[in-house]
């Protein structure tokens, strides 16, 4: 199959979910309690996340949902109504506690650098919000070399919708089959699957790969054996084209 463009998950996918998210939440978590420990106890119980080990459990609504999903069960667990005052809040902690706790997967830059060399267009689609993507995306090295960034709130819905996918291939001028959507959740492929574009899963997020078997058309380890995945594709479309002729 020909994969002419990658669109790329963002957490879980190019940077560490939990090496990332998981100092970021404790530390917001904290400073929304203000000191009240029974308010700590409850976000974490409504987030499903472990203070101690400051990872989130399988089961979290944060793992591939964004904030307009999981934003009223935070509100709840403070005993807040202020959703939208509560969500500029969160916003403004996880811009600057995220980047402190930022850890990429490998060489995030090297590897888009290998595949634009290739002559692949990059894009990056997420459920963070746009404005998180892009500060992460700068500190990253990425920003010079991708053709599309959109979060939830971009305006072309979120993951699983193949809202993302479809603008992707819209905006490179091309066939949404065109596009590899590379993602570690079942969001992620099931938004590729919609759009009907290729669905490659990597297992350096928090699914395992018994729950992208079922929606994956390739399964990697990490991002970083995809030039080699897209070469072997390669390869077998020139044969496969060379028996034809």
């Amino acid at each position: 199959m020909a994969i002419s463009a990658i669109l790329f998950d963002k957490d879980g996918t190019l940077i560490d979910f939990h090496g990332t998210w998981g100092p970021t939440t404790y530390e917001v978590i904290n400073a929304l309690a203000r000191g009240d420990a029974e308010a700590v106890r409850r976000q974490a119980e409504a987030l499903h996340f472990s203070m101690r080990d400051k990872r989130f459990l399988a089961t979290s609504p944060i793992i591939a949902g964004s904030s307009a999903s999981y934003g009223a069960l935070w509100a709840g667990a403070l005993n807040r109504t202020d959703l939208v005052e509560l969500k500029r809040e969160i916003d403004a902690m996880t811009a600057v506690e995220s980047l402190k706790a930022l850890t990429p997967i490998g060489v995030p830059a090297d590897l888009v650098i290998a595949l634009r060399a290739r002559g692949l267009g990059v894009g990056v689609a997420t459920n963070d919000s746009e404005a998180s993507a892009l500060r992460q995306i700068d500190a990253l090295g990425l920003a010079p070399h991708l053709d599309f960034v959109a979060g939830y709130d971009s305006g072309h819905g979120g993951k699983p919708e193949p809202g993302m996918v479809l603008a992707f291939a819209k905006q490179l001028g091309i066939a949404a089959s065109d596009v590899a959507m590379v993602g570690d959740s079942a969001h992620d492929m099931n938004a590729a699957r919609a759009a009907g574009a290729v669905a490659i899963g990597v297992l350096s997020g928090p699914a395992g790969r018994e729950e992208l078997d079922e929606c994956s058309d390739y399964i990697l380890n990490d991002i970083h054996e995809l030039p080699t995945l897209i070469d072997d594709l390669r390869a077998a479309e020139s044969k496969a084209r060379a028996r034809t002729t």
